[in-house]
């Protein structure tokens, strides 16, 4: 509950600033005397879809920490830790990276990646993935979050995240504009958006938000599967990472936090719910592997 709390709290802190920001900037003056100041309005609708995003991939790492609870190994404790650190050390260097902070969490199988860039970025896996695999189907896991940093998918989804969410804000104002004018067509004495504007505004965002949702899950599903072909560059071959894909296939994975869900290595949907999937099914990402896709 507390990490809920703390989650609600930041997000919240966080658009407090960007309110403040785009007050200080005039971007929230965009509705005038004589309609919608387009440019005005794309504009704070910029500040308040990038700003966001871009705060949030900078705490993306103190996030994850307080989220899952992971522990950074600062100096390994164990056979487990040394060997967790030396590997993630060796896929790094293959990829060209700086090293990683290395972290574990208790839970359920799984492992995630995180952080603002290449050189600031976090490789974190549960105690349940290393208790569940063996030493070579953890390497392939670490390899494909190893490649999650090389392909800079963070930022990527970032900005994938940052362009939808400014038009899921443009868009949604711009209706409850037309929907509010038209409700008060022939009242010539109100000025100033009604409740019209305000009802329409908050179900398009619900709306635009369910679409926009799907279009960034579509990029993050891809990014799967690039991930997955750069593990097998790393290990010099696709079996380990079709050996690891298996094995998840057949344990219960474990949920990561809301804001975490697509970081994780495992998380695929069937049906319509796939649209809205951060990742392929299993079956779908051994098949790309074994056909080279």
């Amino acid at each position: 509950m507390k990490r809920v709390i703390l989650l609600i709290a930041t997000n919240i802190a966080v658009m407090v600033v960007l309110s403040i920001v785009a007050s200080l900037l005039g971007l929230n003056r965009f509705m005038t005397g004589n309609g919608l100041n387009l440019g005005t309005l794309l504009g704070f609708a910029a500040v308040m879809g990038f700003g966001g995003a871009f705060i949030s991939l900078m705490l993306s790492k103190t996030m994850a920490k307080w989220s899952t609870g992971a522990r950074v190994i600062e100096t390994p404790s164990n056979e487990t830790e040394r060997w967790l650190v030396y590997t993630v050390q060796k896929l790094a260097s293959r990829a060209n990276l700086p090293m990683p902070e290395v972290a574990v969490y208790e839970g359920e199988p799984n492992a995630f990646a995180t952080g603002p860039s290449k050189s600031n970025s976090l490789v974190a896996v549960s105690t349940g993935l290393l208790a569940s695999m063996t030493e070579e189907e953890v390497e392939a896991v670490l390899a494909h979050e190893v490649a999650h940093i090389q392909n800079g998918d963070m930022v990527t989804l970032t900005l994938i995240q940052g362009v939808v969410n400014t038009f899921v804000f443009f868009l949604a104002r711009v209706v409850g504009y037309l929907v509010d004018s038209f409700l008060r067509r022939n009242d010539e004495q109100s000025s100033g958006p009604g409740i019209g504007y305000m009802v329409t505004v908050i179900v398009c965002e619900i709306v635009f938000g369910i679409l926009a949702s799907a279009i960034v899950m579509y990029f993050s599903r891809q990014r799967e599967f690039r991930a997955d072909a750069g593990a097998a560059t790393l290990l010099g071959g696709a079996r380990p990472m079709v050996n690891a894909l298996r094995r998840l296939g057949g344990v219960a994975a474990g949920d990561l936090p809301q804001n975490m869900a697509a970081s994780g290595i495992s998380g695929g949907r069937g049906g319509l719910m796939a649209l809205f999937s951060s990742h392929p099914s299993i079956e779908e990402r051994i098949g790309a592997l074994e056909h080279g896709r």
